[in-house]
């Protein structure tokens, strides 16, 4: 991840990383995991990519669910990054829980089962927060379970979509 730009939100300041063209990251401040695999000399930039995530998280924000998201390449391991694109799939205003991931995932890698802490690991490890919604998972028992930028932006995020959580 080369370059890097911070952009406001109604639950404050994220930064975006990007390779030059593609979303790499979207982390918000001291969250776990900050600026994880940014380059030590990455360059603050306006590139295309993070104006079109800005706008993309602007019509978030403002309760219209974004049609097209902007590019994203994800950096991880082939496991990690199987279940990022499993959390994709989970429709704006819906919720899942991590069993159903890890069950979604095994079918995709063709495996009997997953460990849904396994799968949970994967989901606290993702780079690209909001847009790839690991906010939309919660515990079997319908409560809210860990979110690396904080379990009070997670629940914010989930009322903005029409959740109600227990």
């Amino acid at each position: 991840m080369k370059y890097f730009y911070h952009c406001n939100t109604p639950i404050g300041i994220v930064t975006l990383a990007s390779d030059g063209e593609c979303l790499t990251a979207l982390w918000f401040e001291a969250q776990k995991n900050y600026a994880s695999g940014l380059s030590s000399n990455a360059q603050y930039s306006d590139l295309p990519i993070f104006m079109k995530t800005a706008e993309w998280l602007e019509y978030y924000f403002h309760g219209t669910p974004p049609e097209e998201m902007p590019p994203i390449k994800f950096i991880g391991t082939p496991f990690q990054i199987a279940v990022w694109k499993a959390l994709l799939k989970i429709p704006y205003g819906h919720t899942t829980t991590y069993k159903a991931i890890s069950n979604e995932v095994a079918r995709a890698m063709l495996r009997p089962a997953m460990s849904a802490q396994a799968v949970g690991g994967a989901i606290g490890r993702n780079p690209i927060s909001i847009i790839v919604p690991c906010h939309r998972v919660i515990g079997s028992n319908g409560k809210l379970t860990g979110y690396a930028g904080g379990l009070e932006r997670k629940l914010y995020l989930l009322q903005h979509e029409g959740r109600t959580i227990l």
